[in-house]
């Protein structure tokens, strides 16, 4: 027994995507399909179809029947009086009305057909054309212009036909020319049902404008806060890893011959372990929080805390000297912690990869810059452990963010160095550390 593929399946389109409706399809009129002739198709469905809007057709057909015997009172001695026939004319532009948001194109050109068949009938004017007016606004809105002024254009050239033409022909017997006062006003409220449908087709396309925008602006700003918490998460257990890592290797190559300072590195490792789980802690509450109001219980590093890196890293073996040039100014809380990233990163890629036990960390306050250098006398021995490939990345992208740039290279006597620039703000909004 073999599964008809659902590219192949008859019955019309997948639900939409979506647990109760994955991998299933929706038969437009239930398990059977009606044999629609093949012109249908041309007209098509609307971009989105809706429900099928009853309550407002229920309501056009009780108008255009009632409507209609007041019309025909006013209309006795021109018009035929309304019969069975014009009783179903007038039930049949409401019926095609249901279908007006999924088929709006076969919609207008139905309920105009079904309008010129009644006035060429002779029938009296009024609210039949309720059904063409409801119908064309439709299409108009649903983008099918061309579809609509045909629609329109059709019906108007056949009234003008049975009433100046063909009328001798037509209901009622010894009847005369239409009057041209009622094919001008046929002309005009056309023009004006084409200009409110253009209008409210252009409001509706620049609300969906609107909304397709909001929605990409969100989709960017999830992903913009997905990043920074990946660089974020990177960036702490990166380094606290490798400084486990490093202690590590120190307590195992100790632990027989020195058991002092295998404790040691055992302490190490307690330390950098609790500091990293901390920073963990609080860059999950940040994201828990998220549109909830509440702020980061502890504040986010700085260069402040550039004495702690170093000491960090000196845990780890690597001897660090610091160095800051310039007037230190304050600066604001991403740029900050920016900085102190880039510092940290480059550290832990001196643990990692650098054969160099020492290392130099420059700052220098310029004018509308800051400036971070940091130096290793190398060779590099590629014996460290691997982070991926996403520390000069990350660092790269945290400049970014700020205007500023990462630049990480070979020196020319053998070392290594990353040398960091992010904008500081504008003087007048600057003052000098206390």
């Amino acid at each position: 027994m073999t599964s008809t593929p659902p590219s192949a399946d008859p019955h019309g389109p997948s639900d939409p995507p979506g647990p109760a409706g994955a991998g299933r399809r929706l038969p437009p009129f239930g398990p059977w399909r009606p044999p629609f002739p093949p012109w249908w198709g041309g007209f098509g469905r609307a971009p989105a179809a809706r429900r099928i809007p009853w309550p407002s057709s229920l309501a056009i057909l009780v108008f255009q029947q009632v409507g209609t015997g007041f019309a025909a009172h006013n209309q006795r001695a021109d018009t035929v009086a309304p019969d069975v026939a014009a009783r179903v004319l007038l039930t049949l532009g409401p019926l095609l009305l249901l279908l007006r948001h999924r088929y709006p194109r076969t919609t207008v050109f139905g309920t105009s057909a079904v309008t010129l068949g009644y006035l060429a009938a002779g029938y009296p004017y009024g609210p039949v054309l309720v059904s063409v007016v409801v119908a064309g606004f439709a299409a108009l809105v649903a983008g099918y212009r061309y579809a609509t002024w045909g629609a329109l254009g059709v019906l108007w050239c056949g009234q003008l036909l049975a009433s100046h033409t063909f009328y001798r022909w037509l209901p009622p017997q010894r009847d005369g020319p239409g009057a041209w006062g009622t094919d001008l006003f046929m002309a005009v409220w056309m023009v004006a049902l084409c200009t409110a449908g253009e209008l409210a087709r252009v409001r509706r396309a620049e609300r969906e404008r609107r909304e397709r925008e909001a929605e990409a602006a969100a989709r960017r700003r999830a992903d913009e806060e997905r990043l920074r918490i990946a660089r974020e998460l990177h960036d702490v257990l990166a380094h606290s890893i490798s400084v486990i890592n490093v202690q590590a290797g120190v307590g195992l190559a100790l632990l027989d011959s020195d058991p002092a300072q295998a404790r040691t590195a055992l302490t190490t490792i307690k330390s950098a372990s609790k500091e990293a789980l901390g920073e963990v802690r609080q860059v999950l509450a940040t994201l828990r929080a998220s549109g909830e109001g509440e702020a980061p219980r502890a504040p986010a590093p700085g260069l402040d805390r550039l004495g702690e890196l170093t000491e960090q890293a000196a845990s780890a073996g690597l001897r660090v000297t610091t160095r800051t040039e310039g007037t230190p100014v304050p600066l604001p809380p991403g740029a900050d912690l920016a900085a102190f990233r880039v510092v940290q990163e480059a550290l832990t890629n001196i643990v990692r990869h650098s054969g160099s036990r020492t290392a130099r960390v420059g700052v220098r306050y310029g004018a509308d810059v800051l400036e971070l250098l940091v130096d290793d006398e190398g060779p590099a021995t590629g014996a460290g452990p691997t982070g991926g490939g996403n520390g000069l990345v990350g660092m790269r992208e945290r400049a970014a963010a700020f205007g500023g740039t990462v630049e990480a290279g070979q020196r020319p006597d053998g070392g290594f160095r990353v040398r960091a620039t992010i904008p500081l703000r504008s003087g007048e909004n600057r003052a000098p550390l206390q």
